[in-house]
């Protein structure tokens, strides 16, 4: 199977989710379009210094300086970002009278940029935002437009509902959820991701592979959402262990960018107990959360076993397996499919090996549990099989 089922030769294609969405090598030249078409006079550009020190940044100042775009940046978003960057941001924002926002980067700069366009029109603090405890309603329709440039085929941010960070006042890593949230238009251009590491690769390309899977999985109803997340984790299992190998294959790399893409697309029907482990990894251990959700799993799948055979028999069949099998086999076959997927982009097997303490595996399963991920899980599970869980990744 090719790892891209679109003509061997690269194209752009413009898809309409709700968001405007120009998909393909060299996309990053129709920015200027989308920045009209919104109508921006001086968008803010909110990025972060590893995508400024790899020089994608520049390559987007230069198209809207060519364009003639008159903008502003803050380049200063932290790794799994917190709220004081979502603030920091509405300064640069307010201070250089900007109309609107350009995210360049992995899912740390969209994310931010989500909570910054969320703040130039809301009151914070954040958390009264949070979708865990309905502060959904609370989003508004009233803010500024936002283009998403995703230079990592993880999160998807480009094309979700939904912002990310750790809020001071609650400690945790929170989700803020409305539909008002989702970018007007996303530049998805594979050629951003040349240049990832083979690590980074890895992580965030088994981040977008558990959203599909557990959204897939999860206990909601979304026939649409199941057969997004099918697709994406095929591409993922076809085409991840050639974009980690060779970095600078476009078309592995662009079946990665869509495979991320139908991740978030997926995940409005619901994620689970892997994401609420990794929600409380990140800030507990400072695992990076695509690097979490690889870890844990495999071990989450097989906790789901018993009420998710039939499911997980499809997963593996996705994933390449022609056994002919019966579901029992098959979806056994689909846990170990998944780890030997993260053996072979170098993820380590035990969460002792990405630096977590066992001394803090309580209080994960603690976090974890107040964290609304888990509620999605086909599985219904308590602190002790969260924590049990956490064991056994350990």
């Amino acid at each position: 199977m090719k790892p891209f089922d679109m003509p061997s030769e690269p194209r752009i294609t413009e898809l309409s989710w709700p968001t405007k969405i120009v998909l393909g090598a060299g996309a990053l030249q129709r920015l200027p379009a989308q920045v009209a078409r919104l109508n921006m006079k001086r968008p803010l550009v909110v990025t972060d210094a590893g995508v400024v020190k790899a020089g994608l940044a520049q390559r987007l100042y230069g198209v809207l300086k060519e364009a003639g775009v008159s903008f502003a940046t803050f380049e200063e978003v932290k790794p799994d970002p917190t709220e004081r960057d979502a603030f920091a941001g509405l300064e640069a924002y307010r201070a250089n009278k900007c109309d609107g926002i350009i995210a360049i980067g992995g899912g740390s700069p969209l994310d931010a940029a989500k909570l910054v366009q969320v703040l130039t029109t809301h009151e914070p603090p954040l958390s009264r935002y949070d979708d865990a405890t309905g502060g959904d309603q609370y989003v508004r329709d009233n803010m500024p437009p936002l283009i998403a440039i995703p230079t990592t085929a993880g999160t998807g941010s480009e094309v979700s509902r939904s912002g990310v960070a750790t809020l001071s006042d609650t400690g945790r890593k929170t989700v803020i959820f409305s539909p008002f949230l989702m970018p007007k238009a996303a530049i998805c251009d594979p050629e951003l991701t040349l240049g990832l590491p083979p690590g980074p690769t890895a992580a965030t390309g088994m981040d977008a592979f558990t959203h599909c899977l557990e959204a897939y999985l999860s206990n909601g109803f979304n026939p649409l959402a199941d057969a997004v997340a099918i697709d994406g984790i095929a591409r993922v299992a076809r085409s991840l262990p050639r974009a980690v190998e060779e970095g600078r294959n476009l078309l592995a790399r662009t079946d990665m960018m869509v495979a991320a893409m139908e991740g978030a697309m997926a995940f409005q029907k619901g994620l689970g107990a892997c994401h609420a482990l990794a929600h409380a990894l990140t800030p507990i251990s400072g695992v990076h959360h695509g690097l979490a959700n690889a870890i844990v799993l495999p071990v989450v799948m097989e906790f789901n076993r018993p009420v998710s055979t039939a499911r997980l028999a499809r997963v593996a069949v996705a994933m390449g397996d022609t056994s002919n099998s019966r579901e029992e086999v098959l979806a056994g076959n689909a846990i170990e499919r998944v780890r030997r997927l993260n053996a072979s982009i170098g993820i380590p097997s035990r969460l002792r090996d990405a630096g977590v303490q066992e001394k803090d595996l309580v209080r994960i399963s603690e976090k974890a549990f107040v964290d609304a991920s888990h509620r999605g899980n086909p599985r219904p599970c308590t602190q002790e099989d969260l924590l049990a869980m956490i064991r056994e990744s350990f």
